[in-house]
């Protein structure tokens, strides 16, 4: 069974500073049509920085959409024309400071595939140096360290709980235990 959705028209509803609203007219594989609105997204990067310790870097944030302080794994939008590997190192040095020495793409995941085409790509950052941070304007947010084994119960008890985080700290996990190579970028 063919279970492509074909377009049949497109419309822009709104288009904002880095994503864009539209909504679709398709055909379904039955010869139905439909409505489909969607987000359009750059894309993202999210980083496990890791120290030689086996603490992991983490931001507390306040997620306006949410209307809460997260604690999550750094992360940011990928630029115009800008590679994700070099997103990742951009962002960690900008969010908290850190530069990294070594760094392994672990994969890309697709965080909301009912309304948006947004993929993040993540990326382990290891041999890390602490800088100075350089915060986007108007970007607000604490860094901290805790030991991996603690950050991985913070996802069973909920105190973790986005899902850019709890996917990043899977892959990790599984990248740890020899079942996930990544690719060194």
């Amino acid at each position: 069974m063919d279970l492509v959705e074909k377009q049949l028209q497109t419309a822009l509803v709104y288009e904002g500073g880095f994503l864009q609203v539209h909504k679709d007219k398709v055909l379904l594989p039955d010869g139905a049509e439909a409505s489909r609105e969607y987000i359009l997204h750059p894309g993202a990067v999210a980083i496990l920085a890791l120290t030689a310790d086996r603490q992991l870097v983490l931001e507390r944030q306040y997620r306006y959409p949410a209307g809460r302080v997260f604690v999550e794994i750094p992360a940011g939008k990928i630029d115009p024309n800008e590679a994700p590997a070099l997103t990742a190192r951009r962002e960690l040095l900008e969010e908290t400071g850190y530069r990294a020495g070594r760094w392994l793409h672990l994969g890309t995941a697709y965080p909301c595939i009912g309304y948006s085409n947004e993929q993040i790509s993540y990326y382990l950052a290891e041999d890390l140096e602490l800088g100075e941070r350089e915060l986007d304007e108007g970007e607000f947010l604490e860094v901290f360290t805790l030991p991996l084994e603690q950050v991985m119960q913070m996802t069973l008890s909920g105190e973790i709980c986005d899902s850019k985080s709890i996917v990043g700290l899977h892959w990790l996990a599984a990248h740890l235990d020899g079942r996930l190579p990544g690719a060194a970028v």
